[in-house]
């Protein structure tokens, strides 16, 4: 009876709050159809955009409606309102989720209105169903019917606002367009990096190398000493390039994903980023391997991530959490530090020159596999970052 009355509460408040949803747009739809003759004649279709948007932000808010009581996300589905005043109007009209938002507004503004009906249900219900249950012991009978008609409206309105396969085509088009380009601006800047890495580093220690060498050959005839001293400096020389190159490769491909999988790199990873980093591999080192890009993409995730908490959290503390999830392998990184990150912000060279550099190259390293990136980071922490890479087990 309890757990009853406690459902059928939560479901008279979700009707609550879609019966004044409902309300509010009969007086949008009422007060829009008065003034569009006088806003075209008057003002002109300037405006037409701006209440696309409008509408756009309240069907943004029965979907999030919908989907607490539910549980089951609504995606929408809509084309950027950009572009000259012409531009916007033609996108407004052309797109289909405006359609569909239009639709579902035309719809609630007839159906929310029995949805106020229903709220006298509740004290009906606690009055008849605590006889019922209290006399006869038999289940309650009024208070499931207000659940009912709560699951009644969310498949209503999951219906009207779900985007057309037409909606949710372009968007995804448009979403690989984005995630395509972000992919060749992040690739352009790792090869500017390994270019600027070579250059700087190996390069200029193999002209100082081969000089030195040269300098040994004429010195040693006439001074065996000098010429040894030149050649030690050029071992030191050879020393220092193998290892500039070896930094260079791993910042292509770390060779330790090769040798020990994700989860001994990761691990790896811990010890060397001089924090106390608590690791879960999730199982990972048996198995099935990721794909070598999932798995690249998975390391750096989780070595510019230690790389933050150690520059900025304040703390030395941190969590690694590797998933095998049912869809791709998710990366969990937490820290109880100062947090204020952002995915704008850098952590390692020069986020102006576009590259892959912090958290923001971290996301299109991510988005380049089609996978996703959260960053939750509230001012006096806990930092969170989670990652999820699509990929077949």
């Amino acid at each position: 009876m309890w757990k009853s009355v406690r459902r059928a509460a939560e479901a008279t408040v979700h009707l609550l709050v879609a019966a004044a949803m409902a309300f509010g747009t009969w007086i949008f739809i009422t007060v829009l159809l008065i003034t569009a003759i006088g806003t075209l004649v008057v003002v002109g279709v300037w405006l037409l955009p701006e209440t696309v948007l409008l509408v756009r932000r309240i069907a943004g808010a029965k979907r999030g409606l919908t989907a607490a009581w539910t549980g089951v996300r609504i995606p929408e589905a809509y084309r950027p309102l950009t572009g000259t005043v012409r531009e916007r109007v033609v996108t407004a009209v052309r797109d289909p989720g405006t359609r569909t938002d239009a639709r579902w507004m035309a719809a609630h503004w007839f159906y929310g209105a029995l949805l106020g009906l229903a709220l006298p249900l509740w004290p009906v219900g606690l009055v008849v169903d605590g006889l019922w249950c209290g006399l006869l012991r038999r289940e309650a009978v009024v208070l499931p019917l207000i659940v009912r008609l709560a699951d009644l409206e969310a498949d209503w309105s999951t219906a009207l606002l779900k985007p057309s396969p037409q909606a949710q085509l372009t968007a995804r088009v448009q979403e690989l367009a984005a995630t395509r380009a972000d992919a060749i601006t992040a690739h352009e800047a790792e090869l500017r990096r390994i270019e600027r890495d070579l250059h700087d580093g190996a390069q200029a220690r193999l002209v100082a190398l081969s000089l030195r060498i040269g300098l040994a050959r004429r010195a040693y005839g006439g001074d065996p000493e000098t010429g040894l001293r030149l050649l030690d400096e050029a071992q030191e020389q050879a020393e220092k390039a193998l290892t500039e190159l070896r930094q260079v490769v791993r910042g292509i491909h770390p060779p330790i994903l090769s040798d020990r999988g994700l989860a001994g790199a990761v691990r790896a990873l811990a010890a060397g980023s001089g924090l106390e980093v608590a690791v879960d591999d999730g199982g990972l080192e048996q198995g099935v391997r990721a794909p070598a890009a999932v798995e690249a993409a998975a390391y750096f995730a989780v070595a510019e991530s230690l790389t933050n908490v150690a520059k900025y959290s304040g703390v030395s503390r941190a969590e690694v959490q590797l998933v095998r999830a049912r869809r791709g392998l998710r990366v969990r990184v937490r820290d109880e530090g100062r947090g204020g990150a952002g995915v704008s912000s850098s952590v390692s060279g020069s986020e102006g020159e576009g590259g892959g550099s912090g958290l923001l190259g971290m996301r299109r390293r991510v988005a380049a596999l089609d996978g996703t990136m959260e960053v939750s980071s509230p001012v006096g922490g806990p930092t969170v970052i989670e990652v999820e890479l699509p990929c077949v087990w």
